[in-house]
């Protein structure tokens, strides 16, 4: 087989996974800070209306956000393994069939959207008085949600063609251009919230299309490959997508429990808390996509190695992988949760004023939130490894486990055990029951009873 750049069946796999990991990491966390830096334009330059308006929009986002992880995740998966045993025609058909999914997705809905988003709005949850402001950012932001898929697969297929330094850029390069433009549109030019959309769709777009001059015009391997259009070829590329998205399907649920994660604190923290509790969770909503990034970026870096001697049956080399992946896990997310428990005045701070009494509701539950942070990672890891050994029913239940078979009573029961610190401690709680009910798949898998490779 034509040797990739990188050698994931013979080089050391500590150092292996420290090159992919570490170019992975500064590209994710960009975009985390681009939603921060977003948020923070369109506080100071449009006002909490336009936040309000935005917020409505953006469970669209992390939705199609978790289509893109899904399908790619699957075509990564199923890639490796194919390359793995010299199949380089059979991984590259199934790029080109993952492509040209996320381009179907993604214009059956941002068109849609596009054409009635006042209907959309209200759909969202608009109420009317903010419906003027939803239906002016909508129109713009509607294309991000195909660009943001196409996004999302380019990295998985450049990563895995030997360039993780490029696949960090496409992430890099869509932050830079959000944050640019949205800064020029939103202050000087005073385009209002309509700039928020322009700014995030164009960024993504030239992200994607650095991902597409990549894959298209300088690819190693995987070139994507001419599909034809004979019912047998279009009931094979069915079929294919059909496993792509099994295998990937946990991180569709990652994405889903994001959304579950704020949809529930959001009832919650206003039946214990009011609105300044509210305003408090979303202090910690802007920061969640940071910790969520360092565990995704761990589960990524580490699936082609194991994926691909997976394939090969090298069993040493994916157990030594998934153990510099757990390993990592926890240090991360050790260190994120002493930023959290030790700094909080500083983190909320560069939100709102410290004396605001949303503020002081958020500084004094941020060491508490932080207690989930380790469990949320490693949870995030382990479910990237299932993925990995294409074992989709243990890391699709541990997904369902963590967004909504955990996490729901957590927050219902535990507020009434401990009163505010209980709210503050729910996600904790889900993710440790995750964690131990992991810990019980991986003895009953060793032993022999379930889940057998």
């Amino acid at each position: 087989m034509k040797r990739d750049a990188i050698d994931f069946g013979t080089v050391n796999v500590a150092r292996l996974f420290r090159k992919i990991f570490i170019p992975t990491l500064l590209g994710m966390l960009s975009m985390s800070a681009v939603t921060a830096i977003d948020g923070a334009y369109v506080g100071h330059g449009i006002g909490s209306d336009g936040i309000a308006a935005i917020n409505i929009c953006i469970p669209l986002l992390m939705f199609f956000t978790g289509v893109g992880l899904m399908i790619g995740a699957g075509v990564s998966v199923v890639a490796s393994i194919q390359l793995s045993k010299g199949k380089e025609k059979a991984a590259q058909i199934n790029v080109s069939q993952a492509i040209l999914a996320v381009t179907v997705i993604g214009l059956l809905v941002s068109v849609p959207v596009m054409l009635w988003p006042s209907q959309t709005g209200r759909f969202l949850g608009a109420s009317e008085s903010l419906l003027p402001l939803v239906r002016e950012y909508i129109v713009w932001f509607a294309p991000s949600l195909l660009f943001q898929m196409w996004c999302s697969v380019c990295m998985f297929i450049i990563r895995l063609d030997g360039s993780p330094k490029l696949s960090m850029m496409c992430n890099v390069i869509a932050a830079l251009v959000t944050v640019i433009l949205g800064f020029i549109l939103i202050f000087p030019l005073n385009m209002g919230i309509k700039a928020a959309g322009i700014a995030c769709s164009a960024g993504l777009l030239a992200g994607s299309a650095v991902g597409f001059v990549r894959i298209f015009c300088f690819p190693k391997i995987l070139k994507p490959y001419r599909l034809k259009w004979s019912v047998k070829s279009m009931r094979l590329t069915f079929r294919n997508l059909g496993y792509q998205c099994r295998i990937g399907s946990s991180a569709l649920l990652t994405e889903a429990t994001m959304a579950m994660l704020m949809l529930v604190g959001n009832h919650v923290f206003m039946k214990y808390l009011g609105d300044n509790g509210v305003g408090a969770f979303g202090i910690v909503c802007y920061y969640m996509p940071f910790v969520f990034m360092v565990g995704n970026a761990i589960g990524q870096s580490a699936q082609p190695i194991i994926s691909y001697n997976f394939g090969l049956g090298y069993r040493h080399r994916v157990t030594a992988a998934e153990r510099v992946a757990l390993i990592t896990a926890v240090a991360c997310g050790a260190i994120v949760t002493a930023i959290f428990a030790f700094f909080p005045e500083m983190l909320v701070g560069l939100f709102i004023a410290t004396d605001n009494p949303a503020a002081r509701i958020a500084i004094d539950g941020f060491p508490y939130f932080s207690t989930a942070f380790i469990f949320f990672i490693l949870n995030l890891t382990i479910v990237g490894y299932y993925q990995s050994i294409e074992k989709v029913w243990p890391a699709t239940l541990l997904a369902l486990m963590r967004g909504f078979i955990f996490l729901v009573p957590s927050f219902m029961f535990l507020p009434e055990a401990l009163g505010t610190k209980g709210i503050w401690l729910a996600l904790c709680l889900s993710e440790l029951l995750t964690t131990l009910a992991a810990v019980v798949m991986y003895l009953f898998r060793h032993s022999g009873k379930v889940f057998r490779a």
